[in-house]
């Protein structure tokens, strides 16, 4: 897992409106841009951006159709953050295993 991947896709959620267009993709399976700009009360400049930061960070994908590009969430994308909180996950599953036990000493 590349640090950079990680912090990529940790900044690029950290923004509740781009959350927001994400979670409207994977809800919706493929989307057109014109129709997120329409159901939300975000410009269409502000959408295209958020859309590119996603698609940057691994989170959509693209696909032209005709003049429209319809775009569809990337769960592989989110493998890197999963792999980090799998990672911590156990580590702190583990000190509070140990501390149970120390207390029940």
């Amino acid at each position: 897992m590349a640090a950079a991947d990680l912090t990529a896709i940790v900044k690029t959620l950290a923004d509740p409106t781009r959350r927001a267009v994400l979670e409207r993709i994977a809800r919706e399976g493929e989307v057109a841009a014109t129709r997120l700009v329409a159901g939300s009360k975000v410009s269409q400049p502000a959408v295209s951006q958020h859309l590119r930061a996603l698609r940057d960070a691994g989170l959509v994908t693209e696909r032209r159709d005709g003049r429209h590009i319809l775009y569809r969430a990337a769960p592989e994308g989110l493998d890197p953050l999963i792999d980090w909180i799998g990672h911590y996950r156990s580590f702190w599953r583990e000190r509070f295993d140990r501390l149970e036990k120390l207390l029940k000493e």
